[in-house]
Formats: structure tokens, sequence, C-alpha cells
């Protein structure tokens, strides 16, 4: 299948609008990669993430704090012929961004931020309680770089 390699900012954050779930990895203490499937938001060039406030994740994060993440959306299965196995691939497009986490501490900022994630996934606006905001670890991922390849599909 063909691979488009896509660069324009503002279609790779309109893939990254449509993607529902992005994997997270980071290095565990030994070097073993970890990975996460996490809920995200996009804001101007940064990737807003949250978990629990304690966690194996957050002990990886404070010996190294640079994550990849990845995400895809527009995947079909498709196949030159469907009794040959070779003949199966799959059309994606996909984002792999690489950047270092920093984590929101403000109550305000994690409301901020809280809203953009929410906003991914809803157009209803959200209040939150106080101890849900002081409860939460709001990553904040400023993007280094950001990739694109479209397999199989011309993206435009």
């Amino acid at each position: 299948m063909r691979k488009y390699f896509i660069s324009e900012k503002s279609e790779i954050e309109k893939i990254i609008a449509k993607c529902e779930i992005c994997f997270v990895a980071m290095s565990a203490s030994d070097g073993t990669p970890y990975v996460l499937p996490m809920n995200f938001g996009y804001i101007d060039g940064k990737i807003i993430l949250h978990s629990a406030p304690e966690g194996t994740h957050l002990q990886y994060l404070a010996q190294n704090n640079r994550v990849c993440i990845a995400m895809n959306c527009g995947t079909q299965t498709r196949w030159q012929d469907a009794e040959v196995a070779c003949s199966y691939s799959t059309e994606a497009i996909s984002v792999v961004c690489k950047g270092a986490v920093s984590f929101v501490e403000n109550e305000n900022d994690k409301i901020k931020y809280l809203n953009v994630l929410c906003a991914h996934y809803s157009d209803r606006k959200f209040e939150y309680s106080a101890p849900a905001v002081h409860n939460v670890k709001i990553w904040l991922v400023e993007i280094d770089e950001m990739t694109c390849k479209a397999i199989g599909q011309k993206v435009r």
C-alpha cells in the first residue's frame, strides 16, 4: 500500500481531532518500554492527559519525563484477494508525537486543561468538584516532534 507523509501542521491537527485514544510510551526504570492507552486533548501544540495522582507511570516519569505518543484513526482492512493471506493490509492514518511531560498543579489551570480534554469528546460544558480537581494529575506534553503518515489513503 502506498504511504503518504503529511507535514502540514494544520492537516495533522485535523487528524488528531479525529482520533479517540492515544498510546503513551515511556521508559520504566530498567529501560523497558511502558505504554498506556489514554484519553487526551490537544491545544496549541500540547497534548493534555490526565491520570490518578499516584502510580507506577508517575514514578517512571519522575525519572525520565520524555514520552512518545501514538494515535491512529481511519483504520479499515483491505485485501486484493480474500483467499490470499498476504494480500491483506490495513489503511490507517497515524500521528506520532515526541515530547516532555510536565504536570499542572494550579487548580484553575487544571480546570482549563480538563475542559480541553473533555472538549475532545463532547460539546457539553462540565463543572468539576474541588476533590475531583485536587485528586487528578494533569499532564501537559510539549510536543518537540510530530510526524504523520497515511497508509493506503490519500489525505486532503
